[in-house]
């Protein structure tokens, strides 16, 4: 009989525990499905979704929100990341605070007839009473780091100097008394040839004008109601190579047009509508919004060097159709502090860019990216998109970090590339500390260029087809703390081409189509709280060793043989070990050989509720499986018992899965050997039931 499956949206399974109706099938043992039953899921969407991405509101004025689709009026619970930014009651009323940014979600629970599901925007919260960032005329307050020379604070500034934009005349000029501005209507281009540090302090409004400085010196910027608007090109545009200081008062905004021809001037890089040869650190308590309009694939913030975020200014990027990325740092994108909201939809294009490394610090930060794939003339290949695209590594410490992308072929990170690592022999490790990240993807494959959540490292390959062989790997990844949230409708959700290792935080990851976690070298967990569900692949495979050690592991592989929960690489010898200390949940078989310190059982819990593990003397935790799923294989330190129907009052982890306090109640039920395997070498999938080892 031909095998029917109708998959989860990634929405309905980022929420709830992937909770859905049960699937018509009987089970023939733990974690097995008979290779010809149908799987059918009868759940609606529920089609729950914000109007924007984010928006910005300033207290003291009258705000608009974006408004929530519900199609089937289900109850809707609402959550503020930062409440003390601003909250929202539970009928979805806001009610601002302070200035910052915080992320306001939307959920649904699972019922009998949809499924579970959510969604956010990012709100931007301005206060302008309090916007003056400077002690003085020539000083400003510290940024966040006084131990940096990127904090403003830190320089001593000679003079300033006033330009006021207008559009019924010239621009204005007050404060030079050194003769380096020159004004052509509102082209405004300062030349400091003597070497001062100065403040050069933007305002006022023209739709035809730019302004564009040279300088050997450090230098800060300051927008404070800038609205600067250049139909022909960059509407900021700093040729001076040292550092930038950009400080953001009140509300700004620059763009281009889609005219805008960028024509070269002599040697003059003209990459982007705010474009810097210098460092740029942005900070202030403003809002600056940076239009991308052009179709000659130049970006809205670019610079030769890094750029930084730091302090509480709010940036909000749009990149069009024909422009170019949302923002580029060369050298590195370092988000301190702040906020960020970047959106850009043309084919090939990325939110956020590097030549180097990403790192997320602090702050609230959205990137939503919806196009798809093109040929890159560049590499001569087909290439796609990304929410964040660094050539060594993505870091994360904390913050929050929002990225969607829709596109085919679209990445939501993608980290580690062969050209950097042929060029600094080296790719460094990418690694997840703290912090808040969610990426959600939604395209499929095109052109051979796979969709993914989160792909780290490269790998190189002879042959093609079925016989091409590995011929060398990079990139590795660590996650040691925060909370990872991963969803992919057409791909992997999370792909590691060196080593994958767990060494504590939460990591909830799906993918409807491929395997939830895979990567090309060792899989290792020590610590942590990991979840894996996929309805289209293995939940977790590695091409190397998979080695779970401790943490609290739950794997959910409903796809069937030849796939499975848990993989290993037995092909090339290598193998699934499972050693004392990790708490272990796992449906859909374990990979065939593997090694147990720790025996392994069966459990029929109640699917679709809190179910738990008992060592005789307490609860070792307890976990949610899906809604159709009861049966399933566990393994714990000291395991004696299991429960279902437990209840919960404690913190539940990894987006409602997994609970270690404040669970009592329900009923012991018994636990029986697991035997199983997955059939034969290189079958995987819940099918097999070879004897496992030790047992």
């Amino acid at each position: 009989m031909k095998k029917i499956v109708l998959y989860f949206t990634a929405m309905a399974l980022a929420a709830a525990g992937c909770e859905s109706d049960t699937f018509p099938f009987s089970q023939d043992g733990p974690g097995r499905m008979p290779d010809n039953q149908q799987v059918i899921s009868n759940l609606k969407d529920p089609g729950l979704s914000w109007s924007e991405d984010s928006c910005e509101a300033t207290i003291g004025s009258g705000n608009s929100f974006p408004t929530l689709k519900n199609t089937y009026g289900l109850s809707v619970s609402y959550e503020s990341s930062r409440p003390e930014v601003a909250s929202i009651s539970g009928d979805g009323v806001i009610t601002l605070a302070a200035g910052g940014s915080t992320v306001i979600k939307a959920s649904t629970a699972a019922t009998e007839t949809y499924s579970a599901s959510s969604d956010s925007f990012l709100l931007t919260v301005l206060d302008l009473s309090g916007d003056d960032q400077e002690d003085s005329q020539l000083a400003f307050a510290s940024t966040g780091d006084p131990s940096s020379d990127d904090d403003i604070s830190n320089t001593t500034f000679n003079g300033r100097i006033t330009i006021t934009f207008s559009e019924t005349g010239d621009a204005s000029v007050s404060g030079d008394t050194y003769g380096y501005v020159s004004v052509d209507d509102n082209k405004v281009t300062v030349n400091n040839t003597g070497g001062e540090v100065l403040i050069y302090e933007l305002t006022g409004t023209t739709s035809n004008g730019f302004f564009k400085v040279y300088g050997a010196k450090k230098q800060a910027i300051v927008l404070n109601g800038a609205h600067i608007s250049n139909p022909d090109g960059a509407a900021l545009n700093n040729q001076n190579k040292k550092r930038t200081f950009i400080v953001v008062k009140g509300d700004n905004s620059l763009s281009d047009s889609e005219s805008a021809s960028y024509a070269a001037e002599g040697e003059e890089d003209l990459k982007a509508v705010l474009f810097s040869e210098a460092q740029l650190i942005f900070s202030g308590s403003g809002l600056l919004k940076v239009d991308a309009l052009n179709t000659q694939g130049k970006s809205a913030i670019a610079s030769d060097d890094y750029i930084r975020l730091m302090n509480s200014p709010t940036i909000k990027v749009n990149s069009g159709t024909g422009a170019g990325h949302g923002i580029k740092g060369k050298d590195y994108v370092q988000l301190t502090d702040g906020s960020l909201a970047v959106s850009t939809s043309a084919a090939l294009k990325k939110g956020i860019t590097s030549d180097d490394y990403v790192l997320v610090e602090g702050g609230s930060h959205m990137v939503t990216v919806t196009g798809g794939v093109a040929y890159d003339e560049e590499d001569a290949e087909y290439s796609g998109t990304a929410g964040i695209k660094a050539d060594n590594y993505f870091a994360m410490t904390g913050g929050s970090l929002t990225i969607k992308n829709s596109g085919d072929g679209g990445k939501g990170i993608n980290a580690g590339s062969y050209d950097f690592d042929s060029e600094n022999h080296t790719v460094s490790d990418s690694f997840i500390s703290g912090g808040t990240l969610t990426v959600t993807t939604t395209g499929r494959e095109s052109n051979d260029v796979s969709a993914k959540g989160i792909k780290i490292g490269w790998v190189t390959k002879s042959g093609s087809g079925d016989r091409a062989t590995v011929t060398g790997n990079a990139g590795k990844l660590i996650i040691s703390g925060g909370k990872v949230t991963v969803n992919s409708t057409g791909g992997e959700g999370l792909e590691v081409k060196g080593d994958l290792t767990f060494e504590g935080g939460e990591t909830h990851v799906s993918s409807n189509s491929d395997d939830a976690i895979n990567c090309q070298g060792d899989l290792t967990v020590n610590n942590g709280f990991v979840y894996a569900f996929s309805s289209g692949n293995d939940a977790m495979d590695s091409n190397g060793n998979t080695v779970l050690n401790g943490g609290y592991v739950m794997a959910i592989c409903t796809k069937g043989n030849p796939e499975v929960a848990i993989d290993a690489n037995t092909e090339e010898g290598k193998k699934l070990y499972i050693n004392s200390g990790v708490t272990l949940v796992a449906y859909g078989g374990l990979e065939n050989g593997y090694s147990s310190s720790q025996n392994i059982y069966s459990l029929n819990g109640t699917a679709g509720s809190w179910n738990a593990l008992h060592d005789g003397e307490s609860f070792i935790a307890a976990f949610k499986a899906p809604s159709n799923i009861s049966t399933v294989i566990v393994s714990a330190p000291s395991l004696a018992s299991g429960y279902k129907g437990v209840s919960v009052s404690g913190e539940a982890k990894c987006e409602g899965t997994w609970a270690t306090s404040g669970i009592s109640g329900g009923s012991s039920v018994n636990l029986s050997n697991y035997t199983g395997g997955n059939g034969g070498p290189g079958a995987g999938g819940p099918g097999g039931w070879g004897r496992g080892p030790g047992l």
